[in-house]
This record gives C-alpha cells, sequence and structure tokens, in this order.
C-alpha cells in the first residue's frame, strides 16, 4: 500500500555502480564530459558509467525499476545514446515522488586516464545535470591496484533523497 503523506519517508539512500570495458575507436566520456584518452567505454549507449551509476543509484532511492529495465540494451532506440538523457528520467522521478537530491558521493575506478586534472569540470557537469550546488557532489577516483581491471572502469555512486520541505508535516 502506497504511504500516506504522514507515512511518507523523509529520506531516502540509493546506491549504483555501473562498469564497461575500454575499446579503441570510441570517444570517452565520464560524467557527461569529453575525457582525452585513445580508449572509450563500449556500452550500447555512450558508456558513460559514472552517469549510469548515478542513474541506479536515483532509481535504486525510489525503490523503481534499473537503468537496464528502463533502457533496454536490446531496444536499438538507445545505441549510442547520451547518457544524460537516462540521468534526466531518473531526476524526473525523484521530483514526481516528492523528493530532492541533498547530495552524490561518487568513486571511479580506473588505472587510466588519471581524473585528478578533470574531477572539477566533472563535478560541475554532474552538478548542472543533478540541479544541485558542486558542493553537494563528491567525484573520488582511485587506480585499481591488483584487481585486474586495467581495461575497464568502474563507477560507484550513493545518493540522499530528501522530500520536500513543503510536503513535510512539521
Amino acid at each position: 500500500m502506497p504511504a500516506t503523506n504522514e507515512q511518507r519517508i523523509t529520506t531516502r539512500i540509493g546506491y549504483g555502480w555501473d562498469s564497461h570495458e575500454f575499446r579503441r575507436g570510441i570517444p570517452l566520456k565520464i560524467g557527461g564530459v569529453a575525457l582525452p584518452h585513445p580508449k572509450g567505454l563500449g556500452g550500447h549507449s555512450d558508456g558513460d558509467v559514472l552517469l549510469h551509476a548515478i542513474t541506479d543509484a536515483l532509481l535504486g532511492a525510489l525503490a523503481a525499476p534499473d537503468i537496464g529495465s528502463l533502457f533496454s540494451p536490446a531496444d536499438p532506440q538507445w545505441k549510442g545514446a547520451d547518457s544524460a538523457v537516462f540521468l534526466a528520467e531518473a531526476i524526473k522521478r525523484v521530483k514526481a515522488a516528492g523528493y530532492v537530491i541533498a547530495n552524490l558521493d561518487s568513486t571511479l575506478i580506473l588505472a587510466a586516464p588519471k581524473i585528478g586534472p578533470h574531477t572539477a569540470r566533472i563535478r560541475d557537469h554532474v552538478a548542472n545535470l543533478l540541479g544541485i550546488q558542486p558542493d553537494r557532489v563528491g567525484i573520488k577516483a582511485k587506480t585499481p591496484e591488483g584487481m585486474g581491471t586495467d581495461n575497464a572502469a568502474i563507477a560507484h555512486a550513493v545518493v540522499l533523497l530528501e522530500l520536500r520541505a513543503a510536503k513535510r508535516k512539521r
């Protein structure tokens, strides 16, 4: 049974992760930002592991279907699609449920390219896509030391949603 306004959960946490293999001949996009690198991330869409992980975190916080269920890799309309489209759908669902994004924390795991020089640009772009301030977006990167995943990129994301203040019962 759906919760009444009195029973509404005031905060929700969502977790998402994604991984894609590097492939030649594909532009590299992480967090919607094109990065200089000889290989991009293979995937049915643009392979943006960070936006995919964030999308799944938002959907998970709502207990909604995941990115693969909503945007099936078997559906040709999503071939090469900009992952911002998937993120926009998740944000639309967050707003429709009466929540706002309080913050996002994410970790990228990849051997190359180094993310440090691009972190601010990625943070600003992701914040813009989410409609929140950059100081609410955490972007970290780690190398996959000894994990055997040097030819892949992995992203983890956690989001906190809060019920819109106007809808909270005081």
